[in-house]
């Protein structure tokens, strides 16, 4: 199954010069759906992974169902400010400032294993951030895997020495 046709691209969203890659015409097609579910979980299947770690709010989505696909736990990454327990932050920059995230401090026993997934590495701050909150609380991180990777902005080598997959490339 072609999985890059199934995502539409809208110029000059949400600002000019910027591609935006839209999922939502994956997500509605239920067989492209599990496709990509599936195509994550199966390069993973065999890393010993005990949770996956997915970053709000389309690595939720995404997270959570290569998590019951593997059978390993989900531990959500939230914009600050929305985890209810005792929590540990991270910041990343951006084009134009910083952004934060957060995740329970409980979320990982020291030693885990966790898979960062999300929808897309771009420049890769938000993954990075995800690293090391993963590392702080004592987890391994087997990797991360990513739907769709922008090859032109090299987020990779934010997340040198961490193994990617990424199932479609722009």
């Amino acid at each position: 199954m072609d999985l890059k046709a199934l995502i539409r691209v809208i110029p000059d969203f949400p600002k000019p010069g910027i591609r935006f890659k839209d999922i939502t015409t994956l997500l509605k097609d239920g067989g492209a759906w599990r496709e990509t579910v599936d195509r994550i979980a199966d390069q993973w299947r065999h890393a010993g992974v005990d949770v996956i770690v997915g970053p709000e709010a389309r690595g939720f989505a995404l997270g959570a169902s290569v998590a019951y696909a593997l059978g390993a736990g989900f531990v959500p990454v939230r914009k600050a400010g929305k985890l209810p327990a005792e929590s540990i932050r991270g910041e990343y920059a951006l084009e134009y400032g910083k952004d934060s995230l957060e995740m329970h401090t409980d979320a990982l026993k020291p030693g885990q294993s966790a898979l960062i997934v999300d929808d897309l590495l771009a420049t890769g701050g938000t993954l990075k951030t995800c690293v090391d909150l993963v590392e702080r609380l004592g987890g391994t991180v087997a990797g991360v895997a990513v739907m769709i990777e922008l090859t032109y902005l090299e987020g990779r080598r934010t997340l040198e020495g961490h193994a990617v997959t990424s199932l479609i490339q722009f």
